[in-house]
């Protein structure tokens, strides 16, 4: 017996009735917003990623999916979302338009990384990425649809957030930090002594536990903000503050990925154990440029679908479609016109091998159906249908035109 790969699973039953539930709310209310969708590669150039989210970065340097394709192109089976939709963004000129442009994606991400509860090697996110729209308030609306979002799945959440500041902060805080981070290097673990020298700030990142007490004391850049980052700060928490969206500055949030500045934030939950991230996202005005496309102001964000299969509060399901059943093999063939015409505006569900009233109920029960429709021997002699409200538990027969 073949079975799957070790961190990727096959998603059916509840788990895909929770899967579709959770994309169709987040989309549903991401169109409110003004977001269509956009469906990139899963497949692309390795470059992509090492020049967006970083060859610091633990994605780019542990995780990654990467190989040689039969054209010898050095390709990776894609990571994360954002860069692939920037990617495209660039593709398709529109850095070069003036109107501002809002995508939504969903789809599998590829991360070769120990798999744990919520954290698989293929796992699957939904995300929003927005261009063109420099204003703070583009922040603050893009973190008030999450929390939308998530109150409409009923899944409880704390919100962190912090600025990361940018290219004229950026310099004067990393001095500092680089400064700190040495004096007490001897004492941290490998990977922060690598960042040290590649890319400071991610070493506030470091989930050892002695790394993250050293760290406590270390310089904070939102106490080295510039005049631009720090005005956009407090305008962020002052309209969270309005909106009644509880939140935590946590100074040591920088992201898993390089291409962040300004506004950094994370939606976290405590039922998931350790992983306790259930969303992230936040501002990356220099990520197209990066890229080769035209400067644009950009923010988004995902959420990681699996993080949260298991908090999302379902809906009451309620009996939809018709259960069609033949009492006998002549029937059979009456109701293949008649499921055809009904499924032009219902769901149908059919059972063509004749079978007894009783197995055709607990089918129907089963199919969740709201109407049962049987044809037997009477009704075929008289052109009738017996059928079943199963909600109202209303029993009538009535010509088989009329239904």
């Amino acid at each position: 017996m073949i079975n799957p790969l070790r961190g990727m699973k096959d998603l059916t039953f509840e788990e895909s009735q929770r899967f579709t539930h959770i994309i169709d709310t987040a989309t549903r209310i991401a169109q409110r917003y003004g977001y269509s969708y956009i469906e990139t590669p899963i497949l692309e150039e390795t470059a992509l990623f090492k020049r967006s989210v970083g060859e610091s970065s633990d994605i780019v340097g542990k995780e990654m999916y990467q190989f040689e394709d039969k054209g010898g192109n050095d390709v990776c089976m894609r990571p994360e979302g954002t860069a692939g939709v920037v990617r495209a963004f660039i593709s398709a000129k529109l850095d070069r338009q003036p109107v501002k442009q809002k995508f939504y994606y969903y789809g599998p991400m590829f991360r070769y990384e120990r798999p744990q509860k919520g954290r698989l090697r293929e796992f699957h996110q939904f995300g929003c990425e927005s261009f063109g729209e420099a204003s703070v308030y583009e922040d603050f609306t893009i973190i008030t649809m999450i929390s939308q979002i998530f109150n409409e799945l009923g899944i409880g959440f704390d919100l962190q957030i912090n600025s990361l500041g940018c290219k004229v902060c950026m310099p004067r805080y990393k001095e500092n930090l680089i400064a700190s981070l040495t004096d007490i290097k001897e004492e941290l673990c490998e990977d922060c002594n690598r960042r040290i020298g590649t890319n400071p700030i991610r070493v506030l990142d470091c989930k050892n536990e002695k790394c993250r007490l050293l760290l406590a004391e270390s310089p904070k850049l939102i106490d080295y903000l510039c005049e631009e980052c720090d005005p956009d700060f407090k305008k962020l928490t002052a309209l969270l503050d309005k909106a009644g969206i509880s939140y935590e500055v946590n100074s040591n949030l920088v992201r898993g990925l390089d291409y962040y500045g300004k506004t950094a934030f994370e939606f976290v939950s405590n039922e998931i154990g350790a992983q306790s991230a259930i969303a992230g996202g936040g501002r990356y005005d220099r990520l197209v440029e990066f890229l080769d496309g035209k400067p644009t102001p950009a923010v988004g964000f995902a959420i990681g679908i699996e993080r949260i299969m298991e908090l999302v509060q379902m809906p009451e399901v309620q009996r939809e479609g018709i259960y069609m059943g033949a009492m006998t093999e002549e029937a059979v063939e009456v109701l293949f016109p008649l499921a055809a015409e009904k499924r032009k505006e219902s769901k149908v569900t059919v059972e063509y091998n004749s079978k007894g009233f009783k197995s055709h109920m607990k089918g129907a029960d089963k199919a969740n159906a709201k109407y049962c429709l049987l044809i037997g021997e009477d009704e075929l002699k008289n052109g009738t249908v017996w059928v079943k409200d199963l909600e109202s538990k209303e029993e009538k027969t009535v010509l088989r035109e009329a239904f």
